[in-house]
């Protein structure tokens, strides 16, 4: 009995916590901006990932609208070798670089980077999978940090 009783609250608890998505629809009106135009160049998975992110953006009219000209890279370096000369850990970096634009004039440039650090992998299709989650949870980072700033600006 102590049991389900402490099930219950547990639930009932944890139901009514409030929990809300940040970026979710019902919250578009607190970043009070909508997006006009969106131009990409560069890493295509970055692009693709960002662009799924902003994407409820495009769709609002707010009364502050930006064109943005996306530029991102993603790159894959070595930071240590071990004896026999084969690599041990990479870090994985992305760099965004955005440009603003109000009613087509230039208004701000805002550049972006994100790394993360990880060791290699024995099995290869393992640890490209595993790269393939780091840079798209990177992306993500990435735009959420590109919304906050975009919201920010007068």
């Amino acid at each position: 009995m102590l049991k389900k009783t402490f099930l219950l609250s547990l639930f009932i608890l944890l139901c009514s916590c409030g929990y809300e998505a940040t970026h979710s629809k019902k919250n578009l009106d607190i970043f009070n901006f909508s997006i006009d135009k969106l131009d990409f160049i560069g890493n295509r998975d970055v692009n693709l990932k960002i662009k799924e992110r902003l994407n409820s953006y495009v769709l609002s009219k707010e009364s502050k609208s930006f064109s943005l000209s996306i530029s991102s890279t993603a790159q894959k370096t070595i930071l240590a070798k071990n004896t026999s000369g084969d690599p041990t850990s990479f870090k994985s970096t992305i760099v965004v670089n955005v440009s603003v634009l109000i009613e087509n004039k230039f208004k701000n440039n805002l550049q972006i980077i994100e790394n993360f650090n990880y060791n290699n992998n024995d099995n290869k299709f393992d640890l490209k999978k595993y790269e393939i989650e780091i840079i798209n949870s990177l992306a993500e980072t990435v735009t959420d940090k590109l919304i906050f700033k975009l919201s920010n600006i007068q």
